[in-house]
């Protein structure tokens, strides 16, 4: 599960039906709909908000957005109630990281994208304001730590 900080508009077609599918289940989770997944350190930040499952709806809504503007039906129903009264804090070192993963995501699996966003300072997904910062300590990936998130 990957709940990108990024905005949904770097990624390629593939990126953001997974990110809209992964979202959802993350809802799910949140709302105590499923069993599974309820570990995952993606959902960290999501619960660590007064309102958890406000914060994943709003997450929800600027992917919808996103592909909306791309010509997308996502079924906007699907989007839980409620949504975050206040933007999320994310780190620089967070946004940065995320970069460097989708830029080695894309070069693979999409190099016409890869190739478009060359040069491009990514901005944040309109939830999350940036601070200064490291990488998130909920991140995978990092010093030896297993990958996992798409």
């Amino acid at each position: 599960m990957r709940l990108w900080t990024l905005h949904p508009r770097y990624l390629d077609a593939a990126g953001l039906v997974a990110l809209w599918r992964e979202a959802l289940l993350a809802q799910a989770v949140l709302l105590g709909r499923t069993r599974g997944y309820t570990r995952h350190p993606q959902l960290l930040r999501f619960r660590a908000q007064p309102d958890p499952a406000g914060a994943i709806a709003s997450f929800l809504a600027g992917v919808l957005e996103e592909a909306q503007a791309r010509g997308y039906r996502f079924d906007a129903g699907r989007i839980g109630p409620g949504r975050a009264a206040s933007p999320m804090t994310a780190s620089q070192g967070q946004l940065d990281f995320e970069w460097a993963h989708l830029q080695a995501k894309l070069a693979v699996r999409s190099p016409d994208r890869f190739r478009q966003l060359a040069g491009t300072v990514p901005q944040a997904h309109p939830l999350f304001r940036l601070a200064p910062g490291p990488v998130a300590d909920w991140e995978r990936g990092l010093s030896g730590g297993t990958a996992g998130s798409r």
